[in-house]
Protein backbone atom coordinates (compact mmCIF):
# COMPACT_ATOMS: atom_id res chain seq x y z
CA UNK A 1 0.00 0.00 0.00
CA UNK A 2 1.41 3.38 -1.04
CA UNK A 3 1.41 6.36 1.29
CA UNK A 4 0.86 9.38 -0.95
CA UNK A 5 -0.81 12.55 0.29
CA UNK A 6 -0.67 14.49 -2.97
CA UNK A 7 -4.09 15.70 -4.22
CA UNK A 8 -4.86 14.64 -7.79
CA UNK A 9 -4.94 18.26 -8.99
CA UNK A 10 -1.40 18.83 -7.70
CA UNK A 11 0.32 15.84 -9.33
CA UNK A 12 2.03 17.83 -12.09
CA UNK A 13 2.91 20.65 -9.68
CA UNK A 14 4.40 18.13 -7.27
CA UNK A 15 6.75 16.77 -9.92
CA UNK A 16 7.64 20.32 -11.03
CA UNK A 17 8.70 21.24 -7.47
CA UNK A 18 10.95 18.18 -7.32
CA UNK A 19 12.54 18.92 -10.72
CA UNK A 20 13.16 22.56 -9.78
CA UNK A 21 14.63 21.47 -6.44
CA UNK A 22 16.97 18.99 -8.14
CA UNK A 23 18.20 21.63 -10.61
CA UNK A 24 18.96 24.18 -7.87
CA UNK A 25 20.66 21.65 -5.60
CA UNK A 26 22.80 20.33 -8.45
CA UNK A 27 23.79 23.88 -9.45
CA UNK A 28 24.71 24.60 -5.82
CA UNK A 29 26.92 21.49 -5.88
CA UNK A 30 28.67 22.73 -9.05
CA UNK A 31 29.31 26.15 -7.47
CA UNK A 32 30.64 24.53 -4.30
CA UNK A 33 33.11 22.46 -6.30
CA UNK A 34 34.15 25.57 -8.23
CA UNK A 35 34.67 27.39 -4.95
CA UNK A 36 36.75 24.46 -3.65
CA UNK A 37 38.98 24.56 -6.73
CA UNK A 38 39.55 28.30 -6.29
CA UNK A 39 40.09 28.39 -2.53
CA UNK A 40 41.15 24.79 -1.75
CA UNK A 41 38.76 25.01 1.20
CA UNK A 42 37.63 21.45 1.94
CA UNK A 43 34.53 22.80 3.67
CA UNK A 44 33.25 24.00 0.30
CA UNK A 45 33.77 20.50 -1.10
CA UNK A 46 31.87 18.81 1.75
CA UNK A 47 29.09 21.39 1.59
CA UNK A 48 28.75 20.66 -2.13
CA UNK A 49 28.75 16.93 -1.44
CA UNK A 50 25.94 17.38 1.09
CA UNK A 51 23.82 19.28 -1.42
CA UNK A 52 24.66 16.75 -4.14
CA UNK A 53 23.30 13.93 -1.96
CA UNK A 54 20.09 15.89 -1.44
CA UNK A 55 19.95 16.50 -5.21
CA UNK A 56 20.24 12.74 -5.82
CA UNK A 57 17.45 12.27 -3.29
CA UNK A 58 15.26 14.62 -5.33
CA UNK A 59 16.17 12.75 -8.53
CA UNK A 60 15.13 9.46 -6.91
CA UNK A 61 11.76 10.86 -5.90
CA UNK A 62 11.23 12.41 -9.36
CA UNK A 63 11.65 9.02 -11.05
CA UNK A 64 9.46 7.35 -8.43
CA UNK A 65 6.65 9.88 -8.71
CA UNK A 66 6.67 9.77 -12.51
CA UNK A 67 6.03 6.02 -12.37
CA UNK A 68 3.58 6.34 -9.48
CA UNK A 69 1.54 9.26 -10.82
CA UNK A 70 1.52 8.50 -14.52
CA UNK A 71 1.39 4.68 -14.35
CA UNK A 72 3.96 4.01 -17.06
CA UNK A 73 3.68 0.27 -16.53
CA UNK A 74 0.02 0.26 -17.50
CA UNK A 75 0.67 2.49 -20.50
CA UNK A 76 3.61 0.44 -21.75
CA UNK A 77 2.00 -3.00 -21.40
CA UNK A 78 -1.32 -3.78 -23.14
CA UNK A 79 -4.17 -5.41 -21.24
CA UNK A 80 -4.06 -9.10 -22.19
CA UNK A 81 -6.47 -10.25 -19.51
CA UNK A 82 -3.84 -12.19 -17.65
CA UNK A 83 -4.14 -11.70 -13.90
CA UNK A 84 -0.69 -13.16 -13.23
CA UNK A 85 0.98 -10.62 -15.50
CA UNK A 86 -1.02 -7.76 -13.96
CA UNK A 87 -0.03 -8.93 -10.48
CA UNK A 88 3.63 -8.98 -11.50
CA UNK A 89 3.31 -5.42 -12.84
CA UNK A 90 1.79 -4.26 -9.56
CA UNK A 91 4.54 -5.95 -7.58
CA UNK A 92 7.19 -4.36 -9.80
CA UNK A 93 5.64 -0.94 -9.26
CA UNK A 94 5.58 -1.48 -5.49
CA UNK A 95 9.26 -2.50 -5.49
CA UNK A 96 10.16 0.58 -7.52
CA UNK A 97 8.08 2.75 -5.17
CA UNK A 98 9.72 1.53 -1.96
CA UNK A 99 13.21 1.54 -3.48
CA UNK A 100 12.85 5.05 -4.90
CA UNK A 101 11.55 6.62 -1.73
CA UNK A 102 14.06 4.68 0.37
CA UNK A 103 16.96 6.29 -1.49
CA UNK A 104 15.20 9.67 -1.38
CA UNK A 105 15.00 9.55 2.40
CA UNK A 106 18.44 7.99 2.86
CA UNK A 107 20.32 10.51 0.68
CA UNK A 108 18.38 13.45 2.16
CA UNK A 109 19.21 12.54 5.75
CA UNK A 110 22.87 11.79 4.97
CA UNK A 111 23.11 15.11 3.09
CA UNK A 112 21.62 17.05 6.02
CA UNK A 113 23.89 15.23 8.46
CA UNK A 114 26.98 16.04 6.41
CA UNK A 115 26.03 19.72 6.28
CA UNK A 116 25.40 19.69 10.04
CA UNK A 117 28.76 18.10 10.85
CA UNK A 118 30.49 20.52 8.49
CA UNK A 119 29.18 23.49 10.47
CA UNK A 120 29.84 21.95 13.89
CA UNK A 121 33.09 22.31 15.79
CA UNK A 122 33.59 18.56 15.93
CA UNK A 123 35.57 16.94 13.14
CA UNK A 124 34.17 14.10 11.04
CA UNK A 125 35.25 10.94 12.84
CA UNK A 126 34.62 7.21 13.11
CA UNK A 127 31.22 7.69 14.71
CA UNK A 128 29.90 8.63 11.26
CA UNK A 129 29.53 4.89 10.54
CA UNK A 130 27.26 4.53 13.56
CA UNK A 131 25.22 7.54 12.47
CA UNK A 132 24.91 6.19 8.92
CA UNK A 133 23.69 2.87 10.34
CA UNK A 134 21.10 4.68 12.46
CA UNK A 135 19.96 6.75 9.48
CA UNK A 136 19.64 3.64 7.28
CA UNK A 137 17.60 1.73 9.88
CA UNK A 138 15.41 4.79 10.51
CA UNK A 139 14.83 5.14 6.76
CA UNK A 140 13.70 1.52 6.53
CA UNK A 141 11.24 2.00 9.38
CA UNK A 142 9.96 5.24 7.87
CA UNK A 143 8.18 3.20 5.18
CA UNK A 144 5.83 2.11 7.96
CA UNK A 145 6.02 5.26 10.10
CA UNK A 146 6.10 8.02 7.48
CA UNK A 147 6.60 10.78 10.04
CA UNK A 148 9.91 9.31 11.28
CA UNK A 149 11.84 10.60 8.25
CA UNK A 150 10.42 14.12 8.58
CA UNK A 151 11.10 14.15 12.32
CA UNK A 152 14.78 13.24 11.87
CA UNK A 153 15.12 15.73 9.00
CA UNK A 154 13.54 18.39 11.23
CA UNK A 155 16.04 17.74 14.04
CA UNK A 156 19.01 17.90 11.64
CA UNK A 157 17.73 21.14 10.11
CA UNK A 158 17.37 22.72 13.57
CA UNK A 159 20.99 21.75 14.30
CA UNK A 160 22.15 23.18 10.95
CA UNK A 161 20.35 26.48 11.55
CA UNK A 162 21.80 26.71 15.05
CA UNK A 163 25.35 26.18 13.72
CA UNK A 164 24.95 28.63 10.86
CA UNK A 165 23.53 31.14 13.35
CA UNK A 166 26.76 30.95 15.32
CA UNK A 167 28.77 31.36 12.12
CA UNK A 168 26.71 34.40 11.11
CA UNK A 169 27.38 36.09 14.45
CA UNK A 170 31.08 35.91 13.64
CA UNK A 171 31.22 36.77 9.94
CA UNK A 172 28.00 38.77 9.34
CA UNK A 173 28.10 37.34 5.82
CA UNK A 174 25.07 37.94 3.61
CA UNK A 175 25.59 34.51 2.04
CA UNK A 176 25.36 32.87 5.45
CA UNK A 177 22.22 34.87 6.24
CA UNK A 178 20.57 33.75 3.00
CA UNK A 179 21.45 30.13 3.77
CA UNK A 180 19.87 30.46 7.22
CA UNK A 181 16.67 31.85 5.69
CA UNK A 182 16.54 29.03 3.12
CA UNK A 183 17.11 26.34 5.76
CA UNK A 184 14.53 27.97 8.06
CA UNK A 185 11.82 27.79 5.40
CA UNK A 186 12.87 24.23 4.60
CA UNK A 187 12.50 23.44 8.30
CA UNK A 188 8.99 24.85 8.24
CA UNK A 189 8.13 22.59 5.32
CA UNK A 190 9.31 19.54 7.29
CA UNK A 191 7.13 20.60 10.22
CA UNK A 192 4.13 20.76 7.91
CA UNK A 193 5.02 17.41 6.31
CA UNK A 194 4.65 15.85 9.77
CA UNK A 195 0.90 16.56 9.61
CA UNK A 196 0.55 16.19 5.85
CA UNK A 197 -2.11 13.49 6.04
CA UNK A 198 -4.34 16.47 5.31
CA UNK A 199 -3.71 16.76 1.57
CA UNK A 200 -3.94 20.55 1.54
CA UNK A 201 -1.09 20.72 4.06
CA UNK A 202 1.04 18.53 1.81
CA UNK A 203 0.68 21.14 -0.93
CA UNK A 204 1.59 23.92 1.53
CA UNK A 205 4.69 21.97 2.60
CA UNK A 206 5.79 21.45 -1.00
CA UNK A 207 5.30 25.14 -1.80
CA UNK A 208 7.38 26.06 1.25
CA UNK A 209 10.10 23.74 -0.01
CA UNK A 210 9.87 25.45 -3.40
CA UNK A 211 10.32 28.86 -1.76
CA UNK A 212 13.37 27.65 0.18
CA UNK A 213 15.07 26.49 -3.02
CA UNK A 214 14.12 29.72 -4.79
CA UNK A 215 16.04 31.52 -2.04
CA UNK A 216 18.99 29.21 -2.73
CA UNK A 217 18.67 30.27 -6.37
CA UNK A 218 19.00 33.91 -5.24
CA UNK A 219 22.18 32.93 -3.39
CA UNK A 220 23.51 31.21 -6.51
CA UNK A 221 22.84 34.31 -8.62
CA UNK A 222 24.57 36.45 -5.99
CA UNK A 223 27.64 34.18 -6.03
CA UNK A 224 27.81 34.28 -9.82
CA UNK A 225 27.59 38.09 -9.88
CA UNK A 226 30.15 38.68 -7.13
CA UNK A 227 33.56 37.18 -8.04
CA UNK A 228 34.83 37.24 -4.45
CA UNK A 229 31.67 35.69 -3.04
CA UNK A 230 31.98 32.05 -2.00
CA UNK A 231 29.52 29.30 -1.06
CA UNK A 232 31.10 28.57 2.29
CA UNK A 233 32.44 31.54 4.22
CA UNK A 234 32.69 30.78 7.96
Amino acid sequence: MKIVFTPDWFLSGDVFVEIFSFAILFLFFVLSIRSYKLTKNKNSFYLGLGFMLIALAELATILTKLVLYYDFYTIAIPNIGNFIVEQQIINSTDIFYFTGFFFHKLFTLIGFYLIYRLTSKEKLSGDILLVLFFITVSTLFSNTFYYLFHLIALILLFLIINNYGKIYKKNKSTNTKILIIAFSILTLSQMIFLISKVKFLYVVAQLNQLISYMILLILIIRILKLPNSHVYNP
